[in-house]
């Protein structure tokens, strides 16, 4: 396994781990209406829900570029550099939202959208 095939893995569970984030403590839960129950929230569980939302939507541009890169045979040792910048990025971006740090955020989201386009320039 890749780097960045690695860094595919752990971006399919990132949003889980938003999630359970949102989920903090179960106080409250209603698992019978999970995602009625998100709607609900306010403050940081909102702002992680938010961010799961975020991250799985960022999953199909980031997924495609990896293995389009791979399938193309591009220079693996940059592919892995901006997928882990990538990875690094979104991370970030989950830190930012939950403390609401809005302006912070929008640039960490700017700086991962610019890993994957250098991704695909490797093609």
């Amino acid at each position: 396994m890749t780097i960045a095939y690695a860094c595919v893995l752990f971006m399919g569970l990132l949003p889980y781990i938003a999630a359970g984030i949102a989920k903090k403590g179960f106080e409250h839960y209603d698992n019978s209406m999970p995602r009625q129950w998100l709607a609900n929230q306010t403050g940081f569980r909102a702002r992680a829900n938010a961010a799961q939302a975020n991250l799985f939507e960022s999953l199909p541009f980031f997924f495609a570029a990896v293995i389009i890169a791979h399938i193309e045979h591009g220079p693996q040792a940059i592919v892995d550099f901006f997928a882990v910048a990538f990875v690094i990025a979104r991370i970030t971006y989950l830190i930012c939202y939950i403390a609401n740090w809005s302006t912070t955020r929008s640039i960490v989201w700017l700086l991962g959208l610019i890993c994957v386009i250098a991704i695909f320039c490797q093609i």
